[in-house]
């Protein structure tokens, strides 16, 4: 997708058009009649605190190899997705359709709902919990969820959260190093 223009959901495809679609085989249905009403935010970089590379994408398709990088024998064997990756320059790459449930979320609640992947989107922010995101991120990520608002009005303003909202104590992501209030500001001016 172009840095400029303001991305767009698909409702026949559920996917956001101009974006790269890499389909992820970690996926599987919603619950019957549960369409998005949840954002996630996440933090993630493989290997850990390095950045540009396609340790995330490899990850997310079950192609990584577990020998690169000591750290990978801790995540083998998982199986993980998101449905939106946004690189570190803005890139945005698309994994998993919004209308399927990605997995991102594992053991969660939100508002006394358990589950979250049945009822959220997932998005990916390549960083670390204690690196500052960069602009360009809060820039694409305010046109995501604006898009992402449009097509799925279940998704409220206080739907919108990190990792470590729903999976206190287990997850941090994504961090201290996050700015709500950089993404409150894109969000604002994406919005006039």
């Amino acid at each position: 997708m172009k840095k400029n223009l303001r991305p767009v959901v698909n409702l026949k495809t559920h996917l956001l058009e101009g974006v790269k679609f890499i389909k992820s085989p970690n996926f599987d249905a919603r619950p019957q009649n549960t369409p998005p009403r949840l954002i996630v935010i996440h933090g993630i970089s493989l290997p850990p605190g390095q950045f540009g590379g396609k340790g995330v994408e490899h990850f997310f398709l079950n192609k990584l190899n577990f020998s690169e990088h000591s750290f990978y024998k801790k995540i083998k064997g998982l199986k993980v997705s998101a449905h939106i990756f946004i690189r570190r320059g803005g890139e945005i790459n698309q994994f998993v359709s919004f209308n399927q449930r990605a997995w991102h979320a594992g053991v969660s609640n939100f508002q006394g709902s358990d589950k979250c992947n049945d009822f959220s989107i997932g998005i990916e922010l390549e960083g670390t919990d204690d690196k500052i995101y960069a602009q360009e991120q809060y820039i694409q990520l305010a046109k995501v969820i604006t898009a992402l608002r449009q097509a799925y009005p279940q998704i409220k303003p206080d739907n919108i959260v990190g990792h470590s909202d729903i999976a206190t104590g287990r997850k941090t992501d994504p961090g201290k190093a996050f700015s709500w209030e950089a993404l409150k500001k894109h969000l604002n001016e994406v919005i006039k």
